[in-house]
C-alpha cells in the first residue's frame, strides 16, 4: 500500500461536495432503509469489490440500453426519464444522501422499475462500468464551484471525462445543462478535448431544452433569479 491508496485498496480521491446534512426526516430514512437495498447497485464500492471487477449490466437490465445520470439531485429528471423510457435501464449516481432519499420517495410513487442507484462518487461507479456499455449520459446542473481556484473540482475535467468517455459507446449522447456561464466555457473547452463533438447546428441550439426535458426545481429557481440555462449536446467519438 502506498500513500496514494486507502487501507481498503481504493485510491485517495478528494471529494468536495456534501454527503449529507445533519437532519433527515423519518420518511427519508425509511426510503433509504427500505428501498435503497432493492434499487442500489451492488459491487460498486471498494470494500465490496476491491478487485474492481466490472459490473454485469446484463444481469441487472437484461439486453436493454443503459443510460447514466451523474449527480441526479432530488431525482426529478431521473424518475421522469425512467417513466418516459421504460425499455431503457437507467443508473443514477448521487453522493448526497438526502438527495438519494428524495429521489427514492419519488420513485416509490412512480411506476418506473428500470432505475438503479449508486449513492456515492461517480468515479467509483465508472471504475466498474464495462467499456462502451453506456448509451447516453446526463450531467445536469452540476456543482458550479464558481471560484477560479476550485474549477479543478468540476466534473468537466479529465479526471471525470476520461473515464466517462471510456464507458460510453461510440456515438453515445452526452447532455450537459448549466446556468453558470463559466461552466459553459469550461465545458466547451474540456469536453471536446476528451473525445466528444458538439452537436449544435445553430447558435440557438444551446438555448433550447431537449424535447423530453423536465425542468427541475433548481432550474425554476435559476430562471426566477434571471440566470440563463444552457443545454449542450455532445456525441462520444
Amino acid at each position: 500500500m502506498t500513500q496514494d491508496t486507502h487501507p481498503s485498496g481504493a485510491p485517495w480521491r478528494n471529494f468536495y461536495g456534501r454527503f449529507k446534512t445533519k437532519g433527515m426526516r423519518p420518511a427519508q430514512q425509511a426510503y433509504l432503509d427500505e428501498d435503497l437495498p432493492r434499487v442500489g447497485l451492488a459491487n460498486v464500492g471498494w470494500e465490496e469489490n476491491p478487485d474492481r471487477t466490472k459490473l454485469d449490466l446484463g444481469a441487472v437490465f437484461g439486453d436493454r440500453d443503459v443510460w447514466l445520470e451523474v449527480g441526479f439531485g432530488a431525482g426529478e429528471h431521473l424518475v421522469h426519464q425512467g417513466e418516459t423510457y421504460p425499455d431503457v435501464g437507467i443508473i443514477g449516481c448521487e453522493p448526497f444522501v438526502n438527495g438519494v432519499a428524495a429521489m427514492l420517495g419519488k420513485l416509490r410513487k412512480s411506476e418506473a422499475t428500470n432505475i438503479r442507484v449508486h449513492p456515492g462518487d461517480a468515479r467509483d461507479l465508472m471504475d466498474v462500468l464495462p467499456d462502451a456499455s453506456i448509451s447516453k449520459a446526463f450531467l445536469l446542473y452540476p456543482d458550479p464551484w464558481p471560484k477560479k481556484r476550485h474549477h479543478r473540482r468540476r466534473f468537466v475535467t479529465p479526471e471525470h471525462l476520461e473515464p466517462l468517455h471510456r464507458v460510453l459507446k461510440p456515438g453515445a449522447e452526452f447532455r450537459v445543462a448549466t446556468d453558470i456561464p463559466d461552466y459553459v466555457r469550461q465545458t466547451m473547452e474540456e469536453v471536446p478535448r476528451a473525445g466528444f463533438e458538439w452537436l449544435a447546428e445553430r447558435p440557438g441550439d444551446w438555448r433550447e431544452a431537449w424535447g423530453d426535458w423536465l425542468s427541475t426545481r433548481y432550474e425554476q429557481k435559476a430562471l426566477r433569479e434571471g440566470r440563463v440555462p444552457h443545454y449542450m449536446t455532445f456525441r462520444r467519438i
